[in-house]
């Protein structure tokens, strides 16, 4: 008799609590910031993310319910990476903003089409390894669509410049590569190969350069470059076990730049104290460790590989994220998954845990 199909509720419970933390903090950190700097009411960012939360549980819960052989087919595949492609040329044909061009606006609406490309890389790499894991080491046959598509995707992302968002795609379809069994060796030699032109990414631009030093000495420059990182360890320290509760932070009223969005984790430290910004560890790590149980138990290659992308995605960006907020690692405009403000984000990390959920049902069920 065939078995009931059902979902990991650790893995979908996980997924709704941070979606649930994000509709507090986002308000909690943006409503003075509202207010003052965009003169709209207290609630104006907190009602387009609950209906960004809305429209990314519907799809979350949709795409549960398709079966995740789906996106292996040629048609959605290349419709995937041809959609993504042309969004990431067309962003070049609109007005930079903050000097960049990462957005274009459809009905008023913001897209960020690095966010979906991310989704086309993966399900193309998942089903290119599927079938080629066997010859992994002939590396033209098997890696060489991988690392052209890779390539043309990063490179225009990098062009926006979001040198943050390639190399966080890069890392992804590493991880799932040397997954795929890649001799190690291979992978030490491409390091090599793109240790220089990393340092010529990051050397060919003087807002990069800077960034780089605030990071080494950020008191160098305390009311400057290192002026992000500086507030954001202050917001973290004075948050201590218990925090200073909701709404009572100090370091969002004007200290701590987008204290909405990629300094949200820095909010949470400060208002909830360790505890708070401890449980919110713990719900990406149980992300993460279903997700590699899923990985471990799907039924077939391609799943394997779906459920690895999908749970690398996040746990890379929170990584990053959470890791620039601690003074760890140099800044990046990488949001907080499922957290962070924005649309983009949240709907693309819901529309990846949908389809990893869907993997879920399918795997095995002696796991």
């Amino acid at each position: 008799m065939a078995r009931t199909l059902k979902s990991d509720k650790f893995l979908f419970a996980a997924t709704l609590l941070l979606v649930c933390v994000s509709v507090v903090m986002v308000y909690s950190a943006s409503a003075f910031l509202a207010v003052d700097l965009y003169q709209q009411p207290p609630y104006f960012f907190l009602f387009k993310q609950v209906t960004w939360a809305v429209i990314g549980l519907c799809v979350l819960i949709t795409v549960m319910r398709i079966d995740y052989r789906v996106w292996r087919q040629p048609v959605v595949i290349w419709t995937a990476l041809g959609v993504s492609t042309a969004a990431l040329l067309l962003v070049f044909f609109f007005d930079p903003v903050n000097g960049t061009r990462r957005w274009f606006a459809v009905g008023g609406i913001g897209v960020q089409p690095s966010e979906f490309a991310k989704v086309a890389v993966i399900i193309f790499t998942a089903s290119l390894l599927e079938r080629r894991m066997d010859t992994i080491d002939r590396v033209t046959h098997a890696l060489g669509p991988i690392v052209g598509v890779t390539g043309v995707i990063c490179g225009l992302i990098v062009l926006e410049p979001d040198f943050g968002t390639a190399f966080t795609v890069l890392a992804i379809v590493g991880i799932m590569v040397f997954a795929a069994g890649l001799n190690y060796r291979y992978l030490i030699g491409l390091a090599l190969v793109m240790a220089p032109l990393l340092f010529v990414v990051l050397a060919s631009a003087e807002y990069r350069r800077r960034r780089l030093l605030a990071f080494l000495d950020p008191w160098a420059d305390p009311l400057g470059d290192g002026f992000q990182i500086i507030q954001s360890q202050i917001a973290v320290g004075t948050g201590g076990l218990f925090g200073q509760g909701l709404m009572a932070g100090v370091q969002k009223l004007f200290y701590l730049p987008a204290p909405h969005t990629d300094f949200i984790y820095a909010v949470i430290a400060e208002e909830t104290g360790l505890l708070g910004a401890s449980a919110v560890l713990v719900c990406f790590g149980v992300i993460v460790w279903r997700g590699l149980r899923v990985t471990m138990t799907a039924p077939d290659r391609f799943g394997s590989f779906l459920a690895l992308g999908f749970t690398m995605m996040v746990a890379f960006q929170a990584f990053v994220n959470i890791s620039v907020v601690l003074g760890m690692m140099p800044t990046k405009g990488i949001p907080l998954p499922f957290v962070s403000n924005g649309g983009s984000s949240l709907l693309i990390s819901l529309l990846g845990m949908g389809i990893l959920l869907n993997v879920s049902e399918h795997a095995s069920a002696d796991a």
